[in-house]
């Protein structure tokens, strides 16, 4: 056996099978994950698949992969599913609630767990996971950048293993390894001296701010390049995926916000780069498909097929980049902002822009009135940084009812 271990030192155990859960199975990275997988089915076995509300969608995974557990969020969904699954799956046991989701995130038959859970709800089996010393493969930025110092430090004490699936966080990851010794049984620290994280802008890249004031849900959702799912896709379209990113980064990597750069490039092929001090710069390319980075994670330290086409270089003879423009995209400035400030400044931000994020979906925000609400809803909520589950818990849902507000006061 021999260290595996990006963050705790545990020991990977050298098994044939890897058994996994994955939470967020019916979502975009859920179904990149059983993709990369159905590719590599000697390699795992799912033991577990969760979702929130789309009890079809879990049914036909269920009737495909025949898991121990299948976990709905949603516990009338649950119940639905149990129906489904009565007679033909008769094997997995339905699971509902934050319960359920722990329970499968910490099982002792369960090595690695896909943390794909969009936003905030992700936090406690992600925590679960780590408390539990799974491999923890990170798609969830949210829970990072909730509880911070609290998720790494249940990382180590937990012997976990954390891989971002981030493309640009897992790029980070790869270009360290690639670039300099491990130490203390992780890549990453010694002799960087700038992250580049690479962005493509969304879809209003080129366009005024004064100009997105009427912009549609299916406008900001039509990203250029990746395909992502309606909150992700919103996130990419104001930046604040990549301002979440900056924070996720600095925790991930034992850096500060100075030494984070963002860089707009709107091809999409450079995920992104890490400069040495010897002014070295390490850039991993790829086509914009999950899959690269989700099966990176799946097999490291060792490489599997992942089911992604090769990268075109002659069809690709340009690589442009542009800094980005904080009037146009105020959500980046805050989160360079928080993650300068700290305390529950990112567990805020992460609530307000999930409060108004849904608004804007649901027709009652305007899209450039996400910014504002994200960043009044940090002031009102300063705070000192949370140091227990209960307190990231308690900014997290005072920030998300002082969000509410400002968007009721905003709405038109």
């Amino acid at each position: 056996e021999h260290a595996l271990s990006v963050r705790g030192g545990s020991l990977a155990r050298d098994v044939a099978m890897k058994r996994l859960a994955v939470c967020g199975s019916t979502g975009s990275i859920g179904v990149s994950t059983l993709d990369v997988v159905s590719r590599n089915r000697s390699g795992f076995e799912v033991v577990a698949l969760t979702a929130h509300t789309n009890a079809d969608a879990m049914a036909a995974q269920c009737r495909v992969w025949r898991p121990r557990f299948a976990v709905m969020a949603d516990e009338s969904a649950a119940s639905r599913l149990g129906v489904m699954l009565a007679a033909d799956v008769p094997e997995t046991s339905v699971l509902s609630g934050t319960s359920g989701l722990v329970h499968v995130a910490m099982h002792p038959d369960v090595d690695y767990v896909m943390a794909a859970i969009v936003g905030g709800a992700g936090l406690m089996p992600t925590l679960a996971a780590a408390r539990s010393g799974k491999r923890i493969l990170l798609a969830n930025k949210e829970a990072l950048v909730m509880s911070g110092r609290l998720f790494m430090d249940a990382v180590r004490e937990g012997g976990a293993e954390l891989l971002p699936i981030d493309s640009e966080h897992n790029a980070i990851f790869q270009c360290m390894s690639a670039g300099q010794p491990r130490s203390g049984g992780r890549p990453g620290g010694r002799g960087v001296r700038r992250i580049v994280l690479t962005g493509s802008g969304g879809p209003f890249r080129a366009r005024t701010f004064e100009s997105l004031h009427d912009v549609t849900p299916d406008e900001a959702c039509a990203h250029p390049n990746w395909s992502m799912g309606r909150k992700i896709s919103v996130d990419s379209a104001t930046m604040m995926n990549k301002a979440l990113e900056v924070i996720e980064a600095c925790w991930l990597f034992e850096t500060g916000p100075e030494t984070v750069e963002v860089v707009v490039h709107h091809q999409s092929v450079i995920h992104s780069m890490v400069e040495f001090d010897d002014g070295s710069v390490l850039a991993q390319l790829g086509n914009p498909d999950m899959r690269t980075p989700i099966a990176h994670a799946l097999a490291w330290p060792e490489r599997i097929a992942s089911g992604v086409a090769p990268l075109d270089f002659a069809g690709t003879p340009r690589l442009d980049f542009e800094a980005p423009d904080f009037e146009r995209f105020p959500c980046l400035r805050l989160g360079f902002e928080a993650a300068r400030a700290g305390g529950t400044a990112p567990a805020a931000l992460n609530a307000a822009n999930e409060v108004a994020v849904e608004a804007f979906l649901n027709g009652r925000l305007r899209f450039t009135a996400i910014a504002p609400v994200a960043e009044a809803t940090v002031e009102a909520c300063a705070g000192e940084e949370p140091d227990t589950l209960d307190a990231v818990l308690d900014i997290d849902a005072r920030a998300r009812s002082w969000a509410a507000e400002a968007v009721a006061a905003m709405s038109h």
